[in-house]
């Protein structure tokens, strides 16, 4: 089940906030969580197992760490014990594929490579279930004593698989002690609805130019076509993941939730060190936290900073798949980043808009190794895109596919920065009165839009689900 679904939005959201708010404030934990193992359960009912286990296990790890902590080596030992028991999870099921092929490549082994099914929103629980056990072991956080308390914070479903990943000790007192006025209540559906028609009017309409793009062959692109093909791409998955978390966020608030933002105008960014802070931001923060400071971050001298952030950028590319390409993917921009830091951000504060310019072309060129699992497949679409390929600029599938898309890209990349909200933020507080009738119009056709093309289109793919 996804958000973007008119079972969703429609027959599950509906009942289950009429429970949840009839049932008195004690019993919506308990409510919230029954519902986070349906909603799970709908879209992944043979892996719904795996998720109770590691709750379980993390909320019994936890506690015992809390319990000797007095006893630095065991309680080192149990921390020990439950990052292997996370990771080792995480890494039979997305991994054990990728790391068999490559064995049977190099060795000639022969073996059979496992054929499983990458369990929805692993990568994202499995973090965020770390990031409590880990912030339990430093001291930043209590052991969460209730285990059905913990249990809603690892499996509440607006955040359950694909984030945004969530430290326990940002919602550890909203987890005991939360209001929802009208007020909130509808914020956090405008914040729902705005996401929703992220995901369904932009980046669903965006994906449509860039399927036809990418199956067409690169010796057949015009350069045109490949440059309308990957910025639709690149918009397409910002407007589909900060949808995402949008209505995560949104749903959250409905139910008394503050979750940090997860996207702050990327597309805005002048160089990519910048791009990195504002995007999937829990990700970002969760390597920096867990994995850069903990190896020494850049307290120890400048060559085993570089170490670090290549280990960073590696590990960063393959947590978003078990492929070759996005340890490319993730190395390219811990390349850039370092170039950044040697004297690349010296160069770029001369000129905000070459900056800026140089910040979209790292950027795109990027998305290319991510979208493509087949090397030579990223290989040949880099040539068509700079001409290397063939030998047309432009011919008439790019005229018409400028002709159709030109204008949802120039919208939609106008939509990517701040200033639509910060027009909106202007006139609401101008002209309250006239706000206060023409924004929920707004977001009742915003409402009514989404909800009729989720009828009449079957294409709704949400692109971090695989992640």
């Amino acid at each position: 089940m996804v958000f973007s679904s008119l079972i969703f939005l429609f027959q599950f959201l509906p009942l289950f906030l009429s429970v949840y708010f009839l049932a008195p404030s004690s019993m919506r934990n308990l409510v919230l969580l029954g519902a986070s193992i349906l909603f799970y359960a709908w879209g992944e009912p043979a892996y719904i197992v795996l998720l109770l286990f590691g709750l379980v296990f993390d909320y019994v790890n936890g506690r015992l760490i809390d319990r000797f902590r007095h006893r630095k080596a065991l309680s080192r030992s149990i921390l020990i014990f439950s990052v292997a028991g996370n990771l080792l999870i995480l890494g039979f099921f997305k991994y054990a594929g990728f790391l068999v092929d490559n064995l049977n490549d190099w060795l000639a082994l022969g073996w059979e490579a496992p054929d499983l099914t990458l369990p929805i929103g692993l990568s994202f629980y499995t973090f965020q279930s770390l990031s409590y056990v880990l912030d339990v072991y430093r001291g930043k956080a209590a052991s969460q004593r209730n285990v059905l308390n913990f249990g809603t914070y690892v499996m509440m479903f607006p955040q359950l698989v694909a984030g945004p990943i969530v430290k326990y000790g940002d919602i550890a007192r909203q987890l005991l002690f939360r209001r929802v006025g009208l007020s909130s209540f509808g914020k956090g559906a405008e914040l729902f609805i705005r996401g929703l028609a992220k995901k369904v009017l932009i980046a669903n309409n965006l994906g449509m130019l860039w399927t036809d793009v990418k199956t067409t062959p690169p010796t057949e692109l015009a350069v045109l076509s490949a440059w309308l093909g990957i910025a639709a791409f690149a918009l397409q998955i910002y407007f589909d993941f900060s949808g995402y978390s949008d209505m995560a966020r949104g749903l959250a608030r409905m139910l008394g939730f503050r979750l940090k933002i997860n996207f702050n105008y990327p597309y805005m960014s002048r160089s990519v060190t910048e791009f990195w802070r504002r995007w999937h931001i829990s990700l970002g923060s969760w390597f920096r936290e867990y994995v850069y400071i903990p190896l020494g971050g850049n307290r120890r001298g400048f060559a085993y900073q570089l170490r670090n952030l290549a280990v960073v950028w590696l590990l960063t590319g393959l947590w978003h798949g078990a492929s070759w390409n996005f340890a490319i993917w993730g190395l390219y921009f811990g390349f850039l980043v370092t170039m950044e830091k040697l004297f690349l951000l010296k160069w770029l504060e001369r000129s905000k808009p070459m900056a800026h310019i140089y910040l979209i072309l790292a950027v795109l060129s990027g998305w290319v190794w991510f979208e493509h699992e087949n090397l030579a497949d990223a290989i040949r679409f880099m040539g068509a895109m700079f001409g290397m390929v063939s030998n047309e600029w432009a011919d008439n599938q790019a005229f018409y596919q400028l002709l159709t898309y030109g204008g949802l890209i120039a919208a939609s990349a106008f939509c990517a920065t701040s200033f639509p909200r910060k027009a909106l933020l202007r006139f609401a507080h101008r002209k309250r009165r006239a706000a206060s009738v023409l924004v929920p119009i707004v977001y009742a056709i915003l409402l009514l839009l989404s909800t009729a093309y989720l009828v009449d289109e079957t294409y709704n793919p949400f692109l971090y689900f695989r992640f």
